[in-house]
């Protein structure tokens, strides 16, 4: 089991023959069950070509009724890539995965009221994706530091996904699936929505959450976490050295008259009842520790 994905999902890329989308789906292709899972490409200029012997369909609903698809991956340009959330939302996926970096917060505002009452899932933007491993991965991570097991990993921070995969199997434990969920201000599934996955999948043992400074999603889920989780949870968050008010890295990652800073989205993690570690070179350990 899994949450989200598994070697069963139908995947439609949009945004398919550009370069980016080129070079990311030709790695899921390659990773694991890819081959059978990647089923579709989107471009409206290109319907009836292929790429790596993905059929290439005018729109995602054409490309869900011919293939059956219940999830989309998006590598569309930051000016388009709102407009192909849309597009996934409209045609009923059942998941949207939205890679791109840098959409336009107006445009992500109105998507996301768009979205209202709908029953499509969306996991970004400026995200990494997901990784059942073993299974399929849908996004940027690199496949090979992944192996199969029964942690859940839940993250803001790109490369802090990558980081706390490669530990777990630094001691000989695998996830469950990895959900890497992006920073933005504006986006999809939260901490919060992860962790209730987690909490009801029967072959995850426990969770990593890696946070980061701004906004209160990690507060918010750490009080979840105390009165509902059944399971062990260990956090980090990053930024602890950010000076106030500066943007770092990117949109969501900024502290605003004193509210989002690591130190107090720490000190409300442990007072949840969360082990948390101040280094990031610890995170796996902990985790074995609570085990």
């Amino acid at each position: 089991m899994s949450i989200l994905i598994n070697k069963d999902t139908k995947v439609i890329t949009q945004g398919i023959t550009g370069k980016t989308g080129q070079f990311h789906t030709r790695m899921c292709i390659e990773y694991a069950n890819g081959k059978n899972c990647f089923v579709a490409g989107v471009n409206p200029k290109k319907p009836g070509e292929s790429f790596e012997g993905v059929p290439i369909y005018a729109s995602v609903a054409e490309a869900k009724a011919e293939t059956g698809a219940t999830v989309s991956v998006i590598y569309v340009p930051p000016p388009f890539a709102a407009a192909a959330i849309d597009e996934a939302v409209d045609a009923g996926i059942d998941l949207v995965i939205c890679i791109t970096e840098g959409i336009p917060v107006r445009d992500m505002i109105r998507t996301k009221a768009r979205m209202e009452g709908k029953k499509t899932l969306l996991l970004g933007p400026n995200c990494p994706g997901l990784i059942t491993p073993d299974e399929i991965k849908i996004g940027i991570m690199p496949g090979h530091i992944h192996k199969k097991g029964r942690i859940g990993v839940v993250s803001r921070s790109g490369t802090l996904t990558y980081e706390a995969a490669g530990q777990l199997a630094e001691f000989g434990l695998g996830q469950s699936t990895v959900v890497g969920i992006g920073g933005d201000p504006v986006s999809g599934l939260k901490h919060i929505d992860i962790l209730r996955m987690f909490n009801d999948d029967p072959d995850t043992d426990a969770v990593i959450m890696v946070g980061e400074i701004g906004g209160d999603a990690e507060e918010t889920c750490a009080r979840w976490i105390k009165d509902n989780m059944k399971k062990p949870v260990v956090g980090f968050i990053a930024g602890v050295t950010a000076p106030e008010g500066k943007r770092m890295g990117h949109a969501g990652a900024i502290i605003s008259g004193g509210k989002g800073t690591a130190q107090e989205k720490l000190a409300v993690m442990e007072a949840c009842g969360i082990k948390v570690t101040r280094n990031p070179a610890e995170m796996g350990r902990l985790l074995k520790s609570v085990l």
